[in-house]
């Protein structure tokens, strides 16, 4: 065996930290290692590939960068179908347990749409920045002792569905206005928390630190080891445990989506990166990276979606104004353009995570840069994506027109990320429904972000004292009804894929400081509730449409709402109850028609159907409580 060096080098470089680590080792012999699994479920590739280290090049000058300067990528086939899909430097193939810096293997991941043999062919190329630039990529070299290497897969069918068993629901992707899994063809409205936005900023990642431990601490989610099991996927002798138990939690609750930021350098947390440090945009932490994946893989096992928010408005562009003069963001990624900088971080975050089933990219939250680079990052994205994951954009409520007016009929944006007053989602989701509609490539609206900022989705009553209602100018107030009413079902009721929760900056388990999902666990109720209710009565709400004129709510205004597909079910939500007449007066069918208490959940409760078509009146009693209505077309 040819002999090791190691070298231990302590280099103080501005605003780098350079680790004590092996940069001297030896390279691999070129072998593939696969491990294999059934449809939609991961396909791990190793590659035993060159030695180095994640901070190759400043380590040693004139050594290569192996993120931009070494770029594995495989191909992987089976009759028509064709992924190419990006690689990534996985140290030692144990970084999560071993916090390793260094080491000979990458590494690729394939999600197969199909069980059967599949083959697979490795490119591996070197060259200045021949993982982020075209010419560049033209002109590289190809390493003989790695590159095209191939060989043969078998990927198992469908086994008894478990926990979190994606192969029996395919990938969630885009498909008009809303997310559909391929395999199944069901639909997902996706519910859950939008906050914290810091939810990786914690203790048990490795190179995690809070720049301003005052505004925005790490984490601990020490509140959630209690949801934690034996078997969860925790690291080096038992960490993650607490945030593995959170996302345990949500599932038993029925969430099924999360949010997080994944960069957030100069923003109001300052405590998410996945780069080796928060100023060098060009090496990533291996070890961290790893042990996100652990995490975001538990999520999917819970049946949860991972709502990637790429950045944050204060480092999506230097375009900000200090003391009424423009200054430049250090955590600024080209200076908002799709430069090397964010093609190396987009890269990194798909060639990692691009596999996960349960996913959407988020361009950037209160997104200010221009049409042109947002064109161009969701172009990257789309280019290094082979699954064609939804991809959305969010901005300020006030920017609206102004952002996604020119995305109108574009591709590859197929949807929103809404941020609104929560009594305005349902005319702001209907909005946009069916504007995009109307441009001829219809959107997956969701209601993300609910204002103003300082307040957001309230705790339940009792919790941490709070009290249960939240103060609005002018001395109204609102409370976790209004959410479920005007939020939850107001969005669902326009025609909407779903929403997410913020928690605000000033109420208990804010936006920036939340480890306890439990302060908002009768929100969760609300939520599975309305889930439920989809799932266990077949509503494609994919195939319906917004039709409120049909229960007298032309402007669409708050009151009684209805979501329909003509000629076989109709869904009428009246949010304070009462009575309600819904227009039949184009159909030639029966119908039966059923009662269901969104509140409190349970059985359908039959009612009658009047005789006469043109229309037909409902009284669902107990004026003040919402009450959903469903007709059925008999068969």
């Amino acid at each position: 065996m040819p002999k090791l060096f190691f070298t231990l080098l302590f280099v103080a470089v501005i605003g780098t930290h350079i680790s004590a680590q092996t940069t001297v080792g030896e390279d691999g012999d070129g072998s593939v290692t696969i491990e294999a699994s059934r449809v939609w479920e991961p396909v791990t590739l190793s590659l035993s590939g060159p030695f180095v280290h994640e901070q190759n090049d400043l380590l040693t000058p004139g050594k290569p960068n192996p993120f931009t300067d070494m770029s594995m990528q495989v191909t992987f086939s089976r009759g028509d179908a064709n992924f190419t899909v990006p690689g990534y430097f996985a140290a030692d193939g144990n970084a999560a347990e071993t916090s390793a810096t260094s080491g000979n293997v990458w590494r690729v991941h394939f999600s197969p749409p199909s069980p059967g043999q599949w083959n697979y062919l490795v490119t591996f190329l070197t060259g200045k920045d021949v993982a982020i630039d075209e010419q560049a990529l033209r002109n590289a070299k190809a390493d003989p002792r790695y590159n095209k290497r191939k060989g043969s897969l078998t990927v198992e069918g469908k086994t008894k569905p478990t926990n979190g068993d994606q192969s029996y629901t395919g990938m969630l992707l885009p498909k008009g206005t809303h997310l559909v899994y391929r395999e199944s063809g069901k639909p997902l409205f996706k519910v859950g928390p939008d906050a914290p936005e810091t939810m990786l900023a914690y203790t048990d990642f490795d190179g995690t630190r809070a720049l301003d431990a005052k505004k925005a601490p790490l984490k601990s989610w020490k509140k959630h080891v209690k949801d934690s099991w034996p078997v969860d996927p925790t690291w080096q002798n038992g960490k993650g445990k607490a945030l593995l138990g959170a996302i345990n939690y949500l599932g038993k609750k029925g969430v099924n989506s999360m949010s997080f930021l994944t960069y957030n350098v100069d923003g109001d947390g300052s405590n998410v990166w996945p780069h080796v440090s928060p100023t060098d945009k060009m090496h990533f932490d291996c070890s961290k990276l790893d042990q996100w994946g652990r995490v975001f893989q538990h999520a999917q096992f819970n049946h949860i979606l991972l709502h990637f928010k790429l950045q944050e408005t204060e480092n999506d562009d230097w375009r900000i104004k200090a003391n009424g003069k423009q200054g430049e963001v250090a955590g600024a990624l080209d200076g908002g353009k799709c430069g090397p900088q964010r093609k190396l971080y987009l890269r990194e975050l798909v060639a990692r995570f691009g596999h996960i089933n349960m996913l959407e990219w988020n361009i950037g939250e209160e997104n200010t840069q221009s049409f042109e680079e947002q064109l161009a990052m969701a172009q990257y994205i789309a280019s290094i994506d082979s699954y064609g994951h939804n991809i959305v954009l969010h901005t300020y409520p006030q920017q609206q027109d102004k952002k996604y007016n020119p995305w109108l009929g574009k591709e590859p944006l197929t949807g929103l990320s809404l941020q609104n007053m929560w009594h305005q989602t349902h005319e702001r989701t209907l909005h946009w429904v069916r504007k995009s509609r109307q441009s001829g490539r219809p959107w997956v609206v969701a209601n993300d972000e609910q204002g103003k900022a300082d307040k957001g989705v309230p705790p339940d009553p009792g919790y941490d004292g709070f009290g249960g209602s939240v103060e609005m100018e002018g001395g109204k107030t609102y409370d976790l009804h209004d959410i479920r009413k005007q939020t939850l079902w107001g969005n669902l009721m326009a025609g909407g894929a779903g929403v997410m929760y913020y928690f605000g900056y000033k109420l208990p388990e804010n936006d920036l400081k939340a480890e306890d999902f439990r302060s908002r666990d009768k929100s969760w109720d609300y939520c599975r509730i309305a889930n439920r209710f989809l799932s266990e009565n077949h509503i494609p709400i994919h195939e319906m449409q917004n039709m409120n004129s049909l229960v007298g709510n032309a402007d669409d205004s708050y009151g009684n709402w209805c979501l329909a597909k003509s000629g076989s079910l109709y869904l009428v939500y009246l949010p304070e109850g009462g009575k309600v007449t819904l227009d039949l007066s184009k159909e030639d069918k029966e119908f039966e028609a059923f009662w269901f208490d969104p509140q409190k959940g349970g059985e359908l409760s039959p009612t009658d159907v009047a005789a006469q078509k043109a229309a037909c009146e409902f009284d669902a009693g107990d004026p003040g409580k919402d009450r959903v209505l469903l007709l059925r077309a008999k068969n």
